[in-house]
């Protein structure tokens, strides 16, 4: 049966008159049997003797939220239930999956789509009523994870498989440019998992020698090494049950990868020195910048460690490709560095909304961070100037991303002039914070200084 001839019964559960009025008159004229109640409580009250096939519910309603409807109704028992908000965002779809709802809608959405959607749950309803027992509740989560920003399309999808996947033992690669929030997205995957309760450790590649990046993740021995004058644990070991979150993995080189493959593979790994391989039950998530298929390709990074880390694959879209989520993330940002200065958030102009709307962002939304903070710093009154922001006469004349005084900011060399700039205005000229907040020796910065002129 193909999903467009498909009816059903359809509950509706929604404290809004007239958008109730109108998912029950557009889902009744499509064929479904449907019953519209204002409350979660009224759902209760009718669930077991409507017997729907789909629950879709609003999330925010007085009394019972549309969360604890599904807590107390178990989402995949005899019928899938839907979520829908205005309010909750991306970062609600987690929850809701989590839970198990069978998708999740933010208002407003396309009838067509809505539809859809139902049709889909009514199909996977005609594949698992033979052989699926009534699904047990999923209880309200105790850590309130931190927070994913927006109403996106794409970033909804990941929240989705956030949601989905959170307790799946198996490995995660997350792909995207530098500062699009790779590691938010790791750290999700662990606030909601099983073993929220162990460690989440990061270890940046990058950032440690590759002489000891071994060391650092597996542990030594005593005498392993000059210098190693005792044992010392690793981070496989230090995560337990946890998460050990790899960032920029596409970094390392070959040796390293294939000792990588087998912990991966095995679930034990060998401390430096040691001839006793140790287990490890650490969830790995792993994530990098790099065109990592393309370095398979050339032989760059290993493809049987590549087909392992991407067990379940998670593309993060640079902050260009979901401006609609600007105004948002601007706000939550403001909101949240304010109540660490304990100070007043401040206005933001439709004005400054506008260029930082139009802006580039070769950064993503670590530059929007690191803009909006110094803004905040600088900010002489209650609103914040586009002279605050640092992001020169493109965000100023509002003009179109990529331009700026007659230069490209597409171009690789551009990006990192204004890069480097940015962030040793932030660090006030400390050549050493800088160097270490770009990853990159002293050395190589002083010729960057020097390069491009750099004035701090």
């Amino acid at each position: 049966m193909k999903a467009m001839d498909l009816r059903g019964r359809i509950l509706i559960v929604e404290d809004d008159e007239p958008q109730r009025q109108i998912l029950e008159r557009h889902l009744g004229k499509s064929g479904h049997a449907v019953m519209a109640v204002d409350s979660a409580e009224a759902a209760l009250n009718c669930v077991a003797e409507f017997g729907p096939d789909v629950v879709l519910s609003d999330v925010r309603m007085p009394g019972m939220s549309g969360y604890e409807l599904l807590d107390h109704i178990g989402g995949g028992s005899s019928f899938d239930v839907v979520l829908m908000t205005a309010y909750e965002g991306v970062s609600g779809a987690i929850d809701a999956m989590k839970r198990g709802a069978f998708d999740y809608l933010i208002k407003p959405f396309d009838l067509d789509e809505l539809e859809a959607m139902i049709e889909a749950a009514l199909e996977h309803r005609l594949e698992v009523a033979r052989d699926r027992g009534k699904g047990a509740t999923v209880p309200d989560l105790d850590v309130r994870p931190r927070q994913i920003v927006g109403t996106d399309p794409t970033m909804l999808r990941i929240c989705k498989l956030i949601g989905r996947v959170a307790d799946a033992p198996a490995p995660v690669l997350i792909r995207g440019e530098t500062g699009t929030g790779k590691e938010l997205i790791a750290r999700a995957l662990h606030d909601h998992s099983g073993h929220r309760e162990e460690p989440f450790i990061a270890v940046d590649c990058t950032a440690i020698p590759e002489t000891l990046l071994e060391s650092s993740l597996f542990g030594h021995v005593a005498g392993a090494f000059t210098g190693a004058k005792g044992p010392q644990r690793g981070r496989f070991e230090m995560a337990g049950k946890g998460t050990i979150f790899l960032d920029e993995i596409g970094d390392t080189s070959l040796a390293f990868q294939a000792k990588l493959l087998r912990v991966i593979q095995e679930r034990e790994f060998y401390p430096v020195g040691s001839e006793t391989p140790r287990k490890t039950q650490a969830r790995v998530v792993a994530a990098t910048h790099q065109p990592i298929a393309e370095m398979v390709g050339r032989g760059d990074f290993r493809e049987d460690l590549y087909f392992r880390l991407r067990v379940i694959e998670i593309e993060v879209p640079p902050l260009r490709e979901r401006r609609s989520d600007i105004p948002r993330l601007v706000h939550h940002i403001l909101a949240k560095r304010s109540e660490e200065l304990g100070r007043r958030a401040p206005a933001v102009p439709d004005a400054v909304l506008k260029a930082l709307g139009v802006y580039a962002w070769p950064g993503n939304v670590r530059e929007l961070e690191n803009a909006l903070t110094r803004a905040l710093m600088l900010a002489g009154g209650p609103t914040i100037r586009l002279e605050d922001l640092g992001l020169g006469r493109t965000a100023s004349a509002g003009g179109e991303p990529g331009q700026r005084d007659g230069r490209d900011d597409r171009s690789l060399e551009e990006m990192e002039r204004r890069h480097v700039q940015q962030v040793l205005v932030e660090t006030a000229g400390n050549k050493s914070a800088a160097a270490r907040l770009l990853r990159v020796s002293r050395p190589r910065l002083d010729r960057i200084i020097q390069k491009y002129e750099l004035r701090f």
